[in-house]
């Protein structure tokens, strides 16, 4: 008789990257059984001068120290997952309150681009928590600004240029087959009218991490699970 107990399959790794200007605070909500996942918060790195946008994600590979494993962004972080992918071999590939393409930015973004008014941003003047989370999630209630307040807390200039002109000036023409993406029907920052193909989470905001975190959860337990 065999006495060898089965091995136990090991914990499937989750990288997460947050959004602008936010730290692994933001995840605090999200939940995953600790017994099948084990997760992991890479935090923003400080972007060279003129660095592109996939000199930076390839970098940002260098947290990433397992093959076959899962990525998630959110927001400007899902953008930086995308551009991620394209160094890493994953299992799964996921953002949240995100975009896909350049033609799923809403029309205010796009005309930012154009115009190049990102170079009018001043972002020196703008490293208080509060103007941070205006300029990250949109014009908020006075209640919802002091909750998100904590957790932007990436205030270097030099990232802050950064991040919002790669950001606006995004410029993936086709969605990477792979990606599943998750969003909130009432998100302001990338509206749903413009997203494709697209887990919705109903009354959603661009910060549902926080507002909803179980359902969140329970959608990317549903991606992980979908073999």
């Amino acid at each position: 008789m065999n006495s060898h107990k089965p091995m136990k399959a090991s914990k499937t790794k989750v990288y997460f990257v947050p959004g602008l200007a936010a730290g692994e605070e933001i995840f605090r909500n999200i939940k995953l059984p600790e017994d099948d996942f084990e997760v992991h918060i890479i935090p923003w790195l400080i972007p060279k001068k003129k660095e592109s946008l996939s000199f930076y994600a390839k970098r940002m590979t260098s947290f990433v120290k397992d093959e076959n494993t899962v990525l998630i962004g959110v927001s400007f972080g899902g953008v930086v997952v995308q551009e991620m992918s394209l160094f890493l071999n994953l299992k799964k590939l996921i953002i949240i309150s995100s975009v896909k393409t350049k033609y799923e930015l809403p029309s205010r973004l796009k005309w930012v681009a154009r115009l190049k008014a990102y170079n009018l941003l001043p972002t020196r003047l703008i490293l208080s928590a509060r103007d941070l989370t205006k300029l990250a999630i949109g014009p908020r209630s006075r209640k919802r600004l002091k909750i998100y307040d904590e957790y932007l807390h990436v205030r270097d200039k030099q990232y802050l240029d950064w991040a919002i002109k790669n950001m606006v000036c995004w410029n993936r023409e086709e969605a990477l087959p792979q990606v599943y993406h998750i969003h909130g029907d009432e998100d302001i920052v990338f509206p749903i009218k413009n997203i494709n193909h697209a887990i919705v989470i109903p009354g959603g905001n661009h910060i549902m991490l926080l507002t909803k975190g179980v359902k969140v959860s329970e959608k990317i337990i549903e991606i992980l699970r979908n073999n």
